[in-house]
């Protein structure tokens, strides 16, 4: 999800970037650096002129995407619908900065919000041709889900333990009961499919829009190859009624594959609300684990 954070964020600013940039890329030293608006949790990144930008990593549980998406977004990009960052150089540690960061390309859009969509469930079956398009890419050789993709394209089980205990702190606030019945029936729900090419995190931050249209899919950190259920999340988090349904006929994937995606909406909204103190954040948390109890109830 994008946010607004200001500079230095996790010790990373604009002087930072500016002293890379002049030691690593003395081509690009003359360029001004600047915030992005609306950044992610995961990078900061930053505007390099008017078409670059310079992403770095927050933390070291991000690094692995620097590498991965480095390697493989030149090879998916050719087989996909619409633009996804282009990559054009990578950059190392140095001036007191610990982890490699990349330059790409700056991609025109603004992240998808409703008032930004002339038509919703066009739109959303853009989003499964992305989704189905994806899937179709070559797998050889691709990072099998795992710690690198934060456990999306695995079984929802890794977070077991803390969905658990998330059912139980919420107990009153959301009906335990219900909830416990969808992720017994995400778990349930083995995928036994060939595995495929997945993006991990299709969420309004990470789909960019113009004229009204999808143009662009950004932040694949954690892709990789794998059960792609976790892609299906949006149709709880963004899309509803019409546009779900466009969704769902869409993308038509399997009601194993459905009750793994309700599963990780269920467990990533009851992560959110447990430790939330925004009203407002928590309001739409409590909106998605409604309409994903309201689905199992009706497909399961």
């Amino acid at each position: 999800m994008g946010v607004n954070h200001a500079d230095g964020r996790a010790g990373i600013d604009a002087a930072l970037v500016k002293r890379l940039i002049a030691a690593q890329f003395p081509q690009w030293s003359d360029l001004p650096v600047t915030p992005v608006e609306v950044d992610g949790w995961d990078n900061r990144t930053y505007r390099l002129g008017d078409d670059m930008t310079a992403r770095l990593p927050t933390a070291a549980g991000y690094v692995p995407a620097v590498a991965k998406e480095n390697e493989w977004l030149p090879r998916l990009a050719p087989g996909l619908p619409v633009a996804v960052p282009p990559i054009l150089a990578m950059g190392e540690p140095g001036e007191g900065y610990p982890f490699p960061w990349s330059v790409r390309g700056w991609l025109s859009g603004a992240p998808a919000a409703p008032g930004r969509i002339d038509d919703m469930p066009a739109f959303a079956v853009s989003v499964a041709e992305f989704i189905l398009a994806l899937q179709r890419c070559d797998t050889a050789g691709g990072p099998p889900a795992g710690e690198h993709s934060w456990h999306r394209g695995a079984s929802p089980a890794y977070y077991d333990g803390e969905a658990r205990r998330d059912l139980a702190t919420l107990d009153g606030r959301i009906d335990a009961v219900a909830a416990g019945a969808v992720w017994d029936a995400a778990l349930a729900a083995e995928w036994r499919g060939e595995p495929v090419w997945f993006h991990g995190d299709i969420a309004a931050g990470n789909l960019l829009v113009a004229d009204g249209k999808l143009v662009a899919v950004i932040d694949f950190g954690t892709s990789g190859v794998g059960d792609p259920a976790c892609d299906l999340v949006i149709a709880w988090t963004m899309f509803s009624g019409d546009s779900r349904r466009a969704f769902r006929e869409a993308v038509a994937h399997d009601e194993g594959a459905w009750a793994r995606a309700r599963g990780w909406a269920l467990w990533k909204a009851m992560l959110v609300l447990s430790g939330s103190t925004d009203p407002q954040e928590s309001a739409v948390n409590q909106r998605v684990i409604g309409e994903v109890l309201a689905d199992h109830n009706e497909y399961a």
